[in-house]
């Protein structure tokens, strides 16, 4: 089973820009997209996908999320049950026969971090959802999750310590994530591979690559096994995050 996970900045836009072209070429069976900025029925995308799945903020044109699917999940529910976060469309969550798949669009800290308090509250929720459900059955989580781990996930790392998405704060949180349970595939599998997929449209920073890696696939450990890759598609353009994949032997 394939998976791929793409913050689209904009769902509409990103149509104009060779989206169903890139999801044809990427020919996978699920496909989590964050940022989509639109409600259902707004647009049509990626032919071939019959069950689709959005959550949208109240805020029109703002945050949102959506999945497409070749086959049915079981179930799929929207948010994490926390009425302050909810609002903003940022979860879908699909269950299968063999995991829950959790697509994320994680709040962005902001310009002079002040969403950063928000942003705290939001992680220790949302690691309490996801634990909560990993001790059903497996949980594989996806999306942007607005933050570079460690020094290799960033280009400039000292000029970016005090800024969203590398603040110490805010890469604690991520460690708290996989101290609970869960494995970055990508950085399991290439320890030492730099490779990004967000660059800012500003001074020509992906022709330079100037990037950050803000988009992951995360699994409860217990399916590293079945793991049989996890890629960067750092060729795919189309809006400033590229999309991010695994492939799952289930």
């Amino acid at each position: 089973m394939k998976l791929v996970s793409w913050n689209v900045n904009g769902l509409r836009a990103a149509l104009a820009h060779g989206f169903d072209e890139a999801v044809r070429r990427l020919d996978a069976d699920i496909l989590c997209l964050q940022e989509t900025k639109m409600e259902e029925g707004q647009a049509e995308a990626a032919p071939g996908y019959g069950f689709r799945y959005f959550n949208s903020a109240v805020k029109k044109g703002y945050s949102g999320t959506a999945v497409f699917s070749k086959t049915r999940p079981l179930k799929t529910t929207s948010g994490i049950g926390v009425a302050a976060h909810d609002s903003e469309g940022r979860v879908i969550t699909a269950e299968y026969d063999a995991f829950y798949l959790v697509n994320v669009y994680v709040p962005n800290s902001q310009r002079g971090l002040a969403r950063l308090p928000y942003r705290m509250q939001w992680e220790d929720d949302f690691l309490r959802y996801i634990t909560g459900l990993d001790k059903v059955k497996p949980v594989v989580v996806c999306g942007d999750l607005n933050v570079a781990h460690e020094e290799i996930d960033i280009k400039n790392a000292a000029a970016n310590r005090k800024n969203a998405g590398f603040t110490a704060e805010e890469r604690d949180k991520m460690t708290a994530l996989l101290k609970a349970g869960f494995v970055d595939s990508f950085r399991a599998l290439y320890p030492d591979t730099v490779k990004y997929s967000w660059w800012s449209y500003w001074a020509d920073a992906r022709e330079r690559n100037i990037g950050w890696r803000l988009d992951y696939f995360l699994l409860s450990g217990r399916l590293m096994p079945r793991v049989g890759a996890a890629e960067i598609y750092n060729e795919v353009f189309g809006s400033d995050h590229c999309p991010v994949g695994l492939v799952l032997d289930i």
